[in-house]
């Protein structure tokens, strides 16, 4: 196969693909940027209480 040897269906599946995952991205930026404004001061216990979680199912006591 060579470099140029790419259908233009195939170019066109790609395109789609990245656009796809570009509108998701924004679509996740935005809920979570909502979900950033609502918690405000708690989020860095939140952060720490996600860590404590992972810890504790790591060393199996949860």
């Amino acid at each position: 196969m060579d470099r140029g040897d790419i259908d233009v269906d195939t170019l066109l599946k790609i395109l789609l693909v990245l656009l796809v995952v570009w509108i998701g991205l924004e679509v996740l930026e935005g809920v979570l940027g909502i979900f950033a404004a609502v918690l405000g001061p708690l989020q860095p216990l939140l952060g720490l209480a996600l860590v404590v979680l992972i810890v504790l199912y790591l060393t199996g006591r949860l």
